[in-house]
C-alpha cells in the first residue's frame, strides 16, 4: 500500500466507534417486512449527515412492476421505497462502484429462544448481538464506513460511488431492483453479506410458492367420510421432496461439495379450524432452490408438473387438484468468473491486508447480486463480515470482521475508483 492507501485504512480504524454506533441504531429498528420505515429513516439520516443526497427509489413505480425481475407480493407496494445516494467523483478517470446492503430482517420468532431482547443491541466479547446484526446491518455499517473514510483521510475519488440501503432482500429483491430501475448502476457492485472473507462466484436461484388444498369437512364421528386437507398436504410435500432429490442429483461442479444445495424448505403450513372437524382447507408455503442452468420458468414448471403427477395418482386430488401460486422470490441463479477485474481486485485487497487467499464461495441462498448480474451492468460479488445465527435466535456479528470488511472496501475504492488528493 502507498501512503494514501495507508491513510485510508487508518481512517477506517479511527471511525470504528462511529461505525458501531450506526450499526446499533440500525439493529434497534425491528425492520421486518412492511415495517422497515424506522431503518429507512436511520439510513436516510446517515446519508444526509455524510453530505449525500439520498434518493427514494419507488418500488411502486410502473417501470418496476413491469420489469421481468419484479416479484409479485401479497402485500401492497404502494409507498414503499429503497434508498440510494451517490458520492460524486472529485476527478475523472476511475471506474464507478455501488455498495449495496439490505435493511430488512426476518422475524425474531420464537422470541422465547433469545437470551436478550433482539432489538436491544448489545456488545459482548467483541460481538454485536441483535436481530439483523449479521444479516446484514453490520455489513451496511461497514460499507458506509468505507465511504466515510475517504473524506476522513482528506482524499477524493476519481469516479462516483453509490451507497444503497434497500428493503425486501429477504423476500423479493424488489428493493434493489427499484434502485436499478431508478438509474443506479455502476461498473462494480459489492454487497457485505455475512459470508466472511470469501468471493461469491455462484448462487442458486430461489423461488417461493404456495400450495392450496381443498378437502371435505366432517365431524370426527364420520371422519372416514371426509378428506383431510392437512394430511393431503403431507402427501404433496413428499412428492416435492422427490423433486428436490432429482434437482440435486444433477448439481453442477461448483456446488459439488455442498450437500443438497438446491434445498426445499417447507416454511409455513396453515389449515383447519377445529380439533374435532376434518379440515376442508389447508395450504403450505415453500422455498425451493434451483441451479443457474435452470430459469425460474423452468423451475416453476417442474413444480407444477410434480404436483400434477402426484395429484393424478391420488383418488381425491385427481378430481380436486391442488392450486399452486408463485409469489415473492423468483430469482435467477448465476455464475461469474473469479477473474473478472472487480472480483480479482477484491481478492487482491484481501490478500494484501491479511496475507491470505480468499476462497471462492458457491452460495445456496440468494442475494441482491441477482439485480446487478442478471439485469444490470456491474461486475458484482459479496464479501463481508463474520456472523453467527442469522435467521435464528441470538444472532450476532463479529465487530473486528466489520472493521476488516470496511478496510477491504476502502482499499477497493482506492484502486477501483482511484484516489485523488
Amino acid at each position: 500500500m502507498d501512503n494514501k492507501e495507508l491513510a485510508l485504512t487508518e481512517a477506517v480504524e479511527s471511525l470504528q466507534e462511529d461505525m458501531l454506533d450506526f450499526a446499533c441504531r440500525l439493529v434497534a429498528q425491528p425492520s421486518v417486512v412492511e415495517h422497515e420505515q424506522g431503518a429507512l429513516d436511520v439510513m436516510e439520516n446517515e446519508m444526509s449527515a455524510m453530505g449525500l443526497s439520498p434518493v427514494r427509489a419507488a418500488m411502486d413505480a410502473p417501470e418496476v412492476a413491469a420489469h421481468p425481475g419484479f416479484a409479485p407480493t401479497p402485500w401492497s407496494q404502494e409507498g414503499r421505497y429503497s434508498l440510494a445516494a451517490t458520492r460524486p467523483a472529485d476527478a475523472s478517470g476511475g471506474k464507478s462502484a455501488i455498495f449495496n446492503g439490505h435493511l430488512d430482517v426476518v422475524s425474531q420468532e420464537p422470541l422465547d429462544r433469545w437470551e436478550r431482547d433482539p432489538y436491544q443491541p448489545v456488545v459482548v466479547d467483541g460481538w454485536l448481538h441483535g436481530r439483523g446484526a449479521g444479516d446484514m446491518k453490520g455489513g451496511v455499517a461497514a460499507m458506509t464506513c468505507a465511504i466515510k473514510a475517504v473524506a476522513k483521510a482528506g482524499l477524493g475519488l476519481a469516479a462516483p460511488v453509490t451507497l444503497e440501503g434497500v428493503i425486501e432482500e429477504e423476500c423479493t429483491g424488489n428493493g434493489a431492483l427499484a434502485c436499478l430501475v431508478a438509474g443506479f448502476d455502476a461498473d462494480a457492485a459489492l454487497i457485505p453479506e455475512p459470508f466472511g472473507s470469501t468471493i461469491l462466484t455462484s448462487q442458486v436461484g430461489v423461488m417461493w410458492f404456495k400450495v392450496s388444498i381443498t378437502g371435505v369437512a366432517k365431524h370426527t364421528l364420520d371422519a372416514s367420510g371426509g378428506v383431510n386437507a392437512i394430511e393431503t398436504c403431507c402427501y404433496l410435500m413428499k412428492a416435492l421432496r422427490d423433486l428436490e432429490k432429482r434437482i440435486n442429483a444433477d448439481k453442477p461442479v461448483d456446488f459439488a461439495d455442498v450437500a443438497n444445495p438446491a434445498h426445499l424448505n417447507i416454511g409455513v403450513i396453515q389449515g383447519g379450524d377445529w380439533p374435532s372437524t376434518v379440515p376442508a382447507m389447508a395450504e403450505f408455503h415453500c422455498r425451493l432452490g434451483f441451479f443457474p442452468e435452470m430459469s425460474f420458468e423452468q423451475a416453476a414448471q417442474a413444480v407444477r408438473d410434480c404436483l400434477a403427477q402426484a395429484a393424478e395418482a391420488d383418488p381425491w386430488l385427481s378430481s380436486n387438484p391442488p392450486r399452486v401460486e408463485f409469489y415473492g422470490f423468483r430469482s435467477e441463479g448465476h455464475r461469474v468468473s473469479r477473474e473478472l477485474p472487480a472480483l480479482s481486485l477484491v481478492s487482491d485487497c484481501h490478500r494484501e491486508l491479511s496475507g491470505r487467499e480468499a476462497p471462492s464461495y458457491a452460495c445456496t441462498c440468494t442475494t441482491d447480486l441477482r439485480s446487478f448480474i442478471v439485469y444490470g451492468g456491474a461486475q458484482a460479488t459479496c464479501f463481508g463480515p463474520v456472523a453467527e445465527n442469522i435467521h435464528s435466535p441470538n444472532e450476532r456479528v463479529n465487530i473486528e470482521s466489520m472493521v476488516y470488511t470496511a478496510k477491504v472496501y476502502a482499499l477497493f475504492l482506492a484502486r477501483w475508483c482511484g484516489l485523488v488528493q
